[in-house]
Formats: structure tokens, C-alpha cells, sequence
């Protein structure tokens, strides 16, 4: 099949996946509704799990478009990073791990995306303490529609395994802890 057919047929099959009511626009990740999470292994004896408080970011949503037309942008105040435990939160603003004094932004930036209204792969760049890489991981679509409040939203989850010297961040907490598993969960409000 040429590449104008295959062009055709995804759109064509987009336009069936998405689900009625959908709709084409530019939305802004509403932040009281959205988590950031991280998980890692404590010693090898438990698992220590954390958040970051403070992000922001925007998303544009158009599954009659295409894989192409997807796309996310997230900042997150590496400032804000909260593990319920404030000498900890200290250590890991430091030097030894987020280094915030000179790196108080992470952002992800998508490039691409390869799937459906539904869910697929996102790809994009995970920039961390100055260091970019490309990464993709899976997500797929909670939901989506009106709100309460005369409002249109959507919301998608997603979760990526960072190795964090691929980072910089080297500080030696043993072999099981060189994984750290982030998860997001974005709702997002179509913008007016």
C-alpha cells in the first residue's frame, strides 16, 4: 500500500476512534488534577515514593489530525520536589540529586506521538539538571468531556523508567535504586 493509501486509512481510522464529543484545541494542564510521581527502591528494603508540587504546561489534542497534530509541553519546579519527609526533600534539592540552586526547571517536550484517540506511544525530549534526551513511553486516555463548570477536559496517563546517571545524577544509593519509575497523570482544560 503507497503512502498517500496508509496516510488515508490511519486518518480515516482516527477518525472512528475518536469518541463523539471529542474536540480539536489547544488545552492547559490544570495543575489541583495532575500528578507527577516518582517511585524507587529504598536499600533494597521498601519502595520510596515522592512527587513534585508545582508544574505547568499545555497540551493540543486533535485525533481527527492525526499522530502528528499530538503534542504536550511540561515544566516542573524541581523546587517543589515532596517526599513527606523534609530532611530528605533537602538532600535531594542538592547537589547530590537535583541540584536546585542551579537547575530549578525540568521540562518534557514532545516530538511525536505513534496511536490513536485512545492511547499510543508519546516521544519527546526529557531535559533533567541540564542534560536532554529523547525518551518515549506509553500512555493511554482516561477520559474526556463537558465539566460542571461549562468546561472541556481530558486526561491521560502516562509512566517512563529513568536511569538517573543517563542524567548526571550519580549519587550512590546501591544497584536498585538507579531506576526511578515516573508517573504522570494530566488533566487538562481546553483553553477559551
Amino acid at each position: 500500500m503507497n503512502t498517500f493509501l496508509k496516510s488515508i486509512a490511519l486518518a480515516a481510522s482516527l477518525s472512528f476512534a475518536m469518541p463523539l464529543g471529542a474536540q480539536a484545541a489547544n488545552y492547559t494542564i490544570d495543575l489541583s488534577h495532575s500528578f507527577i510521581k516518582f517511585e524507587t527502591v529504598h536499600l533494597g528494603f521498601s519502595k520510596l515514593s515522592g512527587r513534585f508540587n508545582k508544574f505547568n504546561g499545555t497540551m493540543t489534542y486533535d485525533p481527527a489530525a492525526g499522530p502528528s497534530a499530538q503534542s504536550i509541553k511540561i515544566n516542573i519546579d524541581t523546587t517543589s520536589i515532596d517526599t513527606n519527609w523534609a530532611d530528605r526533600d533537602k538532600h535531594l534539592r542538592s547537589g547530590d540529586f537535583f541540584n536546585v540552586e542551579k537547575f530549578t526547571t525540568a521540562t518534557f517536550e514532545s516530538t511525536g506521538y505513534e496511536g490513536d484517540a485512545n492511547g499510543g506511544t508519546l516521544k519527546g525530549k526529557l531535559t533533567l539538571l541540564g542534560v536532554s534526551k529523547d525518551i518515549e513511553f506509553p500512555i493511554k486516555k482516561i477520559g474526556e468531556g463537558k465539566d460542571p463548570w461549562g468546561g472541556y477536559r481530558i486526561g491521560f496517563e502516562g509512566a517512563y523508567t529513568l536511569t538517573r546517571k543517563d542524567f548526571g545524577m550519580d549519587y550512590n544509593l546501591g544497584p536498585q535504586a538507579e531506576k526511578v519509575e515516573l508517573t504522570l497523570q494530566i488533566e487538562a482544560i481546553k483553553d477559551k
